[in-house]
């Protein structure tokens, strides 16, 4: 039989074992939560350097939508002041640095751009990851530990029923030696306080045996807990945080190389501002002020000194090299034309003598915006033959435009007359004609500046002479052309120094017999030799043409999607691309039904 002194001495063993176990337990979840509170901690610094950088985006993005706004604000307005001053050189480098800076703030706008994309939602989409990670590692920390106690508390509940046998087993025992002991009592009583005393020793003992195993098991857990669950989940942290930390480095250095990258081409804005700055050439500005404002009159002449006689009153002039004309205003001079102030920068003012600065006169303030007479006979007249001779260039241009226009008319109207399937030559007709009278009212407009241009050259044109400054548009011209220039110097008012009056002149309108065209060359000849490939075509879609007439090769061919054609004349303008198929076959294509390749040598030519 097992001596009471070792039960309670095993019990005590096994207090003692559960009491320092309680004590290690909160040690343990303690370091848990620190962990716990440290990897959140980590978590919102993440998040405070993600509110970063969005704020330096929103700053970036500000910042050069403000540059865009200021170079914007400064860009010259059109038909204003300012476009015409883009002549000079300072303006047009002025204009360059907004240019300039115009790129320079898309180049914020690009630093907004990639932090965004590289920063922000790199670290948005990380962020949401660490969190899940850190969820189901602190959960599985809370398993294991919730584990741990349930087995704690089973083994508490061992411990307590094998303390409680081992005290019913005590009293049995002394029960027993009591009734051993007393002399009154029977051998029945006595045998049977034996009895129970030995049933309360095994169920003592039962309970020994199974707190002797929950302790086995819960040391054999505690064990793995403490050195194979915990340090795996612990492990697992200290990864997913270095991985943070070395995210939130990876980030900030992206977040200097998305600066780094835009500096070479912040640099070249800053270069083309120097360039500008370089180009300014004051030399050649100066000769464009010079070269707007040039009058071309002649300084005045000697005033002849008139002597005083009895009864006979001095002649009352008018000074020319005045801005104002108050005295002789309205007045007729000796030669019959009206007064006309002129313009110099010296200026007498009670007789003391001052330099001033001659600004832009209102009447070519009034050219500028668009006013004034139609011949600039309000100019002076060296700004009067430029913008004359601007006037008829222009004229020109548009002449070459409606010949270009009647070209491809004719052309078209050829085709059709060969194929008259692909329409009706008679459409065209109204078409040329219209073309035909907007020549023609072109070309005596021409001869309308010309005979003024002539005027202010000091010549007229006749009828041996070319007509001037012509740009080679139409070679022959009506004799009409020098009448209309004598009538227009005739119906201007005579000026003894280039027509420089405030009076806007009349104007002769004359009819002007315009010669023919030139004709245009036949491209449509029936023996014409086979003509070689310049490049390749795709038709884009189908085209239901018309088989060629017997002997030509100049209808229309049909083609399907996708097909491949060899090219051997391209558009002319008039919409149509020749192809060839084969060597018999060949005819033209819309243009915008096929995709041309035309080759290298032909392109250049």
């Amino acid at each position: 039989m097992v001596g009471p002194w070792l039960v309670f001495q095993r019990w005590d063993n096994g207090v003692l074992a559960c009491r320092r176990l309680n004590a290690m337990l909160p040690l343990r979840r303690d370091q848990f939560d620190n962990l716990e509170k440290h990897t959140q901690s980590g978590i919102e610094f993440v998040e405070r350097y993600t509110k970063f950088v969005k704020e330096r985006t929103e700053i970036e993005i500000s910042y050069a939508k403000q540059i865009r706004n200021l170079s914007k604000k400064y860009q010259p307005k059109k038909n204003s002041r300012e476009e015409e001053e883009n002549k000079y050189t300072s303006c047009r480098a002025f204009l360059s640095t907004l240019n300039e800076l115009n790129d320079y703030a898309g180049q914020h706008e690009v630093i907004a751009e990639n932090l965004s994309s590289q920063i922000i939602a790199e670290l948005s989409r990380y962020l949401t990851e660490l969190k899940a990670e850190r969820k189901s590692h602190f959960q599985d920390g809370r398993k294991a530990q919730q584990h741990m106690e349930s087995s704690w508390k089973q083994l508490e509940s061992s411990k307590r029923r094998f303390e409680r046998d081992c005290k019913e087993a005590d009293r049995a025992q002394q029960y027993f030696e009591k009734m051993d002991n007393d002399i009154n009592v029977t051998k029945a009583d006595v045998e049977k306080a034996r009895q129970q005393a030995q049933m309360r020793h095994q169920m003592a003992a039962d309970s020994k045996t199974e707190y002797s195993n929950f302790l086995t098991k819960f040391n054999q857990e505690q064990n793995e807990h403490y050195y194979t669950v915990i340090p795996s989940i612990f492990q697992k942290l200290q990864e997913m945080e270095e991985r943070r930390i070395e995210r939130v480095g990876m980030s900030m250095k992206t977040y200097a190389d998305v600066d780094r990258d835009v500096l070479p081409i912040v640099g070249k804005c800053l270069d083309g501002m120097t360039k500008a700055a370089e180009s300014i050439e004051p030399k050649t500005d100066s000769k464009q002020v010079v070269d707007s404002y040039k009058s071309g009159f002649e300084p005045p002449g000697d005033l002849e000194f008139e002597d005083y006689g009895p009864g006979q009153a001095m002649k009352r002039t008018v000074s020319e090299t005045s801005l104002s004309n108050s005295r002789g205003e309205g007045k007729e001079r000796p030669s019959g034309g009206k007064s006309k102030g002129k313009l110099w920068p010296f200026i007498k003012n009670k007789n003391k003598l001052s330099l001033k600065l001659i600004t832009l006169s209102s009447h070519v303030r009034n050219l500028i915006e668009g006013s004034g007479p139609e011949d600039f006979s309000h100019l002076p007249p060296e700004q009067r033959r430029k913008k004359l001779q601007a006037k008829i260039d222009d004229l020109n241009k548009d002449i070459q435009k409606e010949m270009d226009q009647k070209d491809a008319l004719t052309k078209m109207k050829g085709v059709y007359e060969k194929n008259p399937q692909m329409g009706d030559p008679a459409s065209v007709d109204p078409r040329l004609a219209e073309i035909a009278q907007n020549i023609e009212k072109l070309q005596f407009e021409v001869q309308k500046f010309e005979g003024w241009l002539a005027e202010v050259e000091g010549r007229l044109p006749s009828k041996s002479d070319p007509p001037r400054r012509q740009s080679g548009l139409y070679e022959t011209q009506n004799s009409n052309s020098s009448t209309v220039g004598n009538n227009c110097a005739q119906d201007r008012e005579s000026s003894p120094d280039g027509s420089y009056t405030e009076e806007q002149s009349s104007e002769t309108q004359a009819k002007v017999t315009i010669s023919n065209p030139p004709e245009v060359d036949d491209e449509f000849d029936d023996d014409e030799e086979t003509l070689p490939t310049i490049g390749t075509c795709k038709a884009i879609y189908p085209f239901e043409g018309n088989a060629p007439l017997a002997g030509h090769n100049e209808g229309t061919i049909s083609v399907t999607e996708g097909e491949l054609l060899y090219v051997i004349e391209e558009d002319k303008g008039d919409g149509w691309t020749r192809v060839r198929r084969n060597e018999d076959e060949e005819g033209y294509v819309p243009t915008s039904y096929v995709e041309v390749f035309l080759e290298t040598n032909a392109k250049d030519s």
